[in-house]
Parts: structure tokens; C-alpha cells; sequence
């Protein structure tokens, strides 16, 4: 394996082993979310989960918060099983959820004093704006959230997310609500900071080419209800990427076609490709669209260079494919 690569695996830093959620419906009967799901993920990675409302993305990431419980199986994060809420899992919701009569700098003090109870003012203020550094937000300690902008707010939501140096953070569609050169701006500002950090994500998108552009694997995930995890995209980009150059790397659109050829046609009959490839849950198929034929999937490479032969990179964009979506949104 490449130097300085992780390899989900054999570093199993986060392990979904089996979850199932059911709902009892009305008669005698019950409704199945998602059945045996089966994930493992590195320290440090980026994995960005994509699939139609009601497969169960949001149960999926409620229950690696704690905030509900599987049906069935177990979800451990370094080497502990999910009992309950954890301020070593960080959430960050589609609405900033700010407390309106605290600062920016007292919504991140906040944060920071419930994990470090008996921290000093002093020290209580130096973590806080660390963080609010990090995002952008020096010289805006002293205003309220009525005062900010849409975007300063989720700004402030990942400075307190952050502040409380999680094992994990979770977002939850977190710039869906925002304009388009907003969302552009804070998705540079989370790539940066989780290279700097090397922070572990879990993200809910609806968006194509945010994921391309944030993760590097992307979960696909079939249509609800008995929704099932169908295949994890390895993204065949170079880990530091640059927004003006995604468009133009040779293997941009193999990914996003291949993503949205899914979510426009498979995810709706995945179940006859499940009987046709004796289909195994356990072990979710690894894709890397693009790649040379023979080459094994592999985790997007956390060198600064593109891996991509000379005469590939070289080589003019391959078009999108006629009939598929052309937007960034499924």
C-alpha cells in the first residue's frame, strides 16, 4: 500500500457491523429502512453518503450520534460500541441551530466548557478562538447570530463542532440551504480544514459534485424502504484537489456518471443486480470508475500529486454521457 495511505479495511477506525432499522406499521406488520448494512472507515477519512429521500441516510448518521438506536447490529467507534450521544461525535445540522441570545464567541465557549468542564476562562476562550480563526470569523466574536449571515452562522456551527476536537463529525446536509457561491465557499473551507486536522467525516449529500469535490469514498445507497448499501465509490481524484481542476481531471466525469447513471436508473432496480451477483452484504462491491481496466479500487491517495499517468492528464475531458442529468443535484 502507498505511504501515508489508510486503508478502511485493516484501520477500522469507525465499523457499522450489520445495522438494521425497522418501524412497527399500522396492523401487525413492520417497515424496513435499511437491512444489514456493513461499513468500515479509516481515521482521518472523508465519506459522503448519497441516495433518494427515505433510503435512511439520516437514520444512518443519527445512529453513528447516538441519537437512535439500530434495530439490529452494532456500530463501534474506536473499539467502543455506540451507546448513547458522545461529545466525542460532533453534529452539524442543515440549520446552524445557534443559540440566538449567545455570541459567536459564546455559542463556541459553550460547546468547549460541556467537554472540559473544569478548563479555565482563559483556556476556555483560547480553544473557542482557535476555532473561530480557522473558519474565518476573527473580529465577529462579539456579534450575534441575528447579525450574521446564512453562512457566517454554519461558519459558527462547525467552530463549535470542531472546538470540542471530535472523533468523528457528522453533518447532515449542511449547506443544502445556502446560495451557491456561499455552499462554494464553505465546502474550500471544510476541505481545508479537515486536510489540516486530518478530521474524520460522515456526510449527507444530495449533490453529486460535492461529493466528488469533499469525499473520498461515496456510499451509494438503493432506494427505500429495504434500502441497502449497493456500492462505495472510491474517488479516483487526487486527495489535495483544487475546485478549478476537479472539472478538468480525465476521471471527473467517469465518477459523476457513473454516480448519477446510479441514482437515475439502478437504485431503483438493484434488487434483480442483487440476484443476479449473489449479491453479499458484507462485502459491498468497491468501484473506481475511470481506472485503467484491472486496477484494484483503492482510497483516494493523501499525496499532494496527482496519480494520474502524464499522458492521462494530458489527455480533454471526456464529456458527460447524452441522457444523463447534467445539473450538480439528483
Amino acid at each position: 500500500m502507498t505511504e501515508g495511505r489508510t486503508d478502511p479495511m485493516t484501520d477500522k477506525f469507525i465499523s457499522i457491523e450489520g445495522i438494521t432499522k425497522r418501524f412497527t406499521a399500522p396492523g401487525s406488520g413492520s417497515t424496513i429502512v435499511f437491512e444489514e448494512l456493513w461499513l468500515s472507515m479509516a481515521r482521518g477519512e472523508f465519506v459522503c453518503i448519497i441516495g433518494h429521500s427515505g433510503c435512511g441516510k439520516t437514520t444512518v448518521l443519527n445512529i453513528l450520534a447516538g441519537l437512535d438506536v439500530p434495530s439490529a447490529g452494532a456500530v463501534i467507534v474506536d473499539n467502543e460500541a455506540i451507546e448513547g450521544p458522545s461529545l466525542d461525535r460532533a453534529v452539524i445540522f442543515q440549520s446552524h441551530a445557534l443559540l440566538p441570545w449567545l455570541t459567536v464567541m459564546g455559542n463556541v465557549t459553550y460547546a468547549v466548557s460541556s467537554k472540559w468542564r473544569f478548563m479555565s476562562k482563559e483556556n476556555l476562550h483560547r480553544q473557542a478562538q482557535k476555532f473561530i480563526d480557522l473558519v474565518g470569523l476573527t473580529g465577529a466574536e462579539h456579534k450575534r447570530p441575528s447579525e450574521l449571515s446564512g453562512g457566517m452562522k454554519q461558519r459558527v456551527g462547525i467552530a463549535r463542532a470542531l472546538s470540542i476536537e471530535p472523533k468523528i463529525m457528522l453533518m447532515d446536509e449542511p449547506f443544502s440551504a445556502l446560495d451557491a457561491l456561499t455552499r462554494g465557499t464553505l465546502q474550500d473551507e471544510v476541505r481545508r480544514i479537515c486536510t489540516e486536522t486530518g478530521q474524520t467525516v460522515f456526510m449527507i449529500t444530495h449533490d453529486v459534485d460535492e461529493a466528488i469535490y469533499l469525499a473520498d469514498r461515496v456510499l451509494l445507497m438503493t432506494n427505500g424502504p429495504n434500502a441497502v448499501l449497493a456500492e462505495i465509490v472510491e474517488n479516483p481524484l487526487p486527495k489535495r484537489r483544487r475546485r478549478e481542476d476537479v472539472h478538468r481531471h480525465p476521471l471527473y466525469y467517469g465518477v459523476r456518471n457513473h454516480i448519477i447513471d446510479f441514482l437515475v436508473t439502478r437504485s431503483k432496480n438493484f434488487a434483480g443486480e442483487m440476484r443476479d451477483k449473489n449479491f453479499d452484504r458484507r462485502a459491498v462491491p468497491m468501484v473506481r470508475p475511470g481506472a485503467p481496466p484491472g486496477e484494484p479500487a483503492r482510497p483516494a491517495s493523501s499525496d499532494t500529486t496527482d496519480p494520474t499517468p502524464a499522458a492521462a492528464a494530458e489527455a480533454p475531458v471526456t464529456p458527460a454521457r447524452p441522457g444523463l442529468i447534467q445539473g450538480g443535484r439528483a
